[in-house]
């Protein structure tokens, strides 16, 4: 009754409602998310019917989704156990691991291996199938937003405008695709959580925030604990942490920050920070659609390390380890 007297009195906040077509669009990419789920469960199940009949693919190969593995699979689950012509149909570089494709195919598989093998395959196709009609309905949508259209030199916008050369807008989801670690994919699922419209927050930090992103501040007296993110949109974490741990395989700026923060305070901890840059930039470039991402390189920090003041710091721990002060003479020329 109290809420409902301050909200008749306009002393609340609303909460943020995004638009009927990004609600829809939500509805889209968190059923897409879900079926990509289910489908890494199944790979793992079959990773485990594997397992149990001694066959130790996932050993060799680097996981069961490549087409090698899946060719073996199926010629396993046609009848074929002779390990040598199992190992035979690996493509590309798993040919050179031929032998430890033998090794780690013999094992004790047999026909209820493989009646449970094919269910679990067909069941990843059909996944794969309907993941695939969510993407082409979810690229649509996105499409038909004028908000997220591009513009091109001339002045013409629509949804195919702005990818050309010259264009002076490119179209939302490609410009959150120029991110290290954001593809078109992603960025669309991203859209679908925030929205086009920035003026719902007023700044970064508002948007960081909403997320769960911004980590608390816990303090008692002089004793302060380290904060913890907050319990925001879980589903737009997600993709910022894929986004973040896809950056970390990059040369630039955002996957230095990682690897820089990681090895201070360990990956999970980075993975947030650079998911939390990301999402700031994310916000730049949502509510100036002019901007474009530009990368600092991953020499950034090193190019603007204070070298006196890393001396002088270095010179005061070494100090404190000896107990006496030392002097450092330059070398000669």
């Amino acid at each position: 009754m109290w809420l409902a007297r301050l909200t008749e009195l306009g002393l609340l906040r609303p909460s943020f409602v995004p638009p009927a077509a990004i609600r829809a669009l939500r509805d889209y990419t968190r059923a897409r998310a879900r079926l990509v789920q289910e489908r890494t469960r199944c790979y793992q199940r079959l990773e485990k019917l594997l397992e149990g009949a001694l066959v130790k693919l996932s050993s060799v190969a680097s996981k069961l989704t490549t087409e090698s593995a899946k060719d073996m699979i199926r010629a396993m689950i046609a009848g074929q156990r002779d390990p040598k012509v199992l190992a035979g149909l690996a493509r590309t570089r798993m040919k050179a691991k031929h032998d430890e494709l033998v090794e780690a195919l013999d094992g004790m598989f047999d026909e209820h291996h493989g009646e449970l093998a094919g269910l679990l395959l067909d069941h990843i196709a059909f996944l794969d199938q309907r993941a695939a009609q969510l993407t082409a309905r979810i690229t649509a949508a996105v499409a038909a937003m004028p908000a997220a259209w591009g513009i091109d030199g001339d002045g013409t916008t629509g949804p195919d405008a702005g990818t050309g050369p010259d264009a002076a807008v490119l179209p939302a989801a490609a410009r959150l695709a120029e991110i290290p670690g954001v593809s078109e994919d992603l960025a669309r699922a991203i859209i679908a959580e925030v929205g086009l419209d920035m003026s719902r927050f007023p700044t970064a930090g508002h948007l960081v925030s909403w997320a769960g992103l911004c980590p608390s501040a816990r303090q008692s007296g002089p004793r302060t604990r380290a904060g913890k993110k907050g319990q925001g949109d879980k589903w737009l974490r997600g993709s910022l942490g894929q986004a973040a741990t896809g950056a970390a395989r990059t040369d630039t700026f955002p996957g230095e920050r990682y690897w820089r923060i990681a090895r201070r305070r360990g990956k999970a901890k980075a993975q947030v920070a650079v998911a939390r840059s990301i999402l700031v930039i994310i916000w730049h470039l949502l509510a100036d659609p002019a901007a474009r991402f530009t990368d600092l390189g991953p020499g950034y920090y090193q190019a603007r390390t204070d070298k006196d003041r890393k001396i002088k710091n270095h010179i005061r721990q070494i100090e404190a380890l000896l107990g006496h002060p030392i002097t450092i003479t330059p070398k000669a020329a």
